[in-house]
């Protein structure tokens, strides 16, 4: 059973609800007492979930995008690379913890894997910020990305963030000359690079690392140039009309393949990622590998021209 439901799964948590209550009272009755009643209600559950996610708006989408429960970089990181090795810092400033990176395996291929972590407490989302770096996080993942083209290695980008720090210190470090520098080492490397949209993917602060060969997007995850509520605020001078800026952006992975934004939607487990954790991760991992193989016979010259004719072509007929 979860323990955190959106507004839209109440009917879901209510039908929970009353298998747990059910599964305990025929405990205490005796063993199979009410098996019949829990089956129908497990029925009618599978169900439910069904329907409900199969139809879900774009604001919808973005409160899954955010949940709590949801896989973060991390938690793909112990599913999918083996041997990881963190490197830390930017050699100019500091080591910026909302953005991870360092060298790895993935399914025995040496590889660099970088993301944002938003983190999953109160103590860790202080640690990692929320998952919006800095400069110097972008800074990092540039110097990743030079070792990756130093040793020939592939890059794996897990983006996740509601997008850049927007404080005074980061303006006063450049995060946008740090942001553009990112997208232009994303656009100029010589090897394979696959970005994965994971939760949300807004503003520069994602495609700082999501500049890549093929970008992949979980079924309910989020893509944009700035949040629903920042597209309100500004937009309409008021942050509560978000739900409907949010159905007006295109910002969902089913409208961003026919704008050739991405390449491919990545299918989620009945209930979204945080539903199943362990699938959500083997399917993300079995869409990177299948990317990997497409682009690995690549020479370098072949790589950048594909990276460059797949963002010529976004929003093209």
């Amino acid at each position: 059973m979860a323990s955190h439901y959106l507004d839209f799964e109440r009917p879901i948590a209510e039908l929970e609800g009353k298998i747990e209550e059910l599964s305990t009272l025929s405990e205490a009755s005796g063993r199979g007492a009410f098996d019949a009643e829990v089956a129908a209600l497990r029925a009618r559950l599978a169900e439910e979930r069904t329907q409900t996610y199969a139809h879900l708006d774009a604001w919808q989408k973005t409160q899954i995008a955010r949940h709590p429960e949801r896989p973060h970089f991390v938690d793909y990181v112990g599913g999918l690379i083996e041997e990881f090795v963190e490197l830390q810092g930017d050699r100019k400033f500091a080591d910026d913890q909302a953005l991870i990176g360092g060298l790895g395996r993935f399914r025995g291929r040496p590889v660099v894997v970088m993301g944002q972590e938003k983190g999953h407490d109160t103590t860790t989302r202080i640690k990692h910020n929320f998952g919006m770096a800095r400069p110097e996080g972008y800074r990092k993942a540039v110097r990743l990305m030079d070792l990756a083209e130093q040793f020939n290695l592939p890059v794996l980008s897990f983006v996740d963030t509601s997008g850049a720090y927007p404080g005074m210190d980061g303006e006063e470090r450049g995060v946008g000359e740090a942001i553009a520098r990112g997208i232009e080492r994303c656009l100029t490397l010589g090897v394979p690079m696959i970005a994965i949209v994971t939760g949300e993917g807004m503003s520069g602060g994602a495609i700082g690392i999501a500049a890549a060969n093929t970008v992949l997007m979980l079924e309910h995850a989020i893509y944009a140039v700035i949040t629903p509520e920042g597209c309100a605020s500004i937009l309409l001078r008021d942050r509560n009309l978000a739900e409907g800026a949010a159905k007006a952006m295109k910002i969902t992975a089913q409208d961003l393949i026919g704008l050739k934004v991405i390449d491919r939607i990545i299918e989620e487990p009945v209930g979204g990622a945080h539903a199943d954790r362990d699938l959500a991760i083997k399917r993300v991992g079995d869409a990177v590998e299948a990317a990997l193989a497409k682009l690995t016979p690549l020479s370098p010259d072949a790589l950048r021209d594909q990276r460059a004719d797949r963002f010529y072509a976004i929003g093209r007929p």
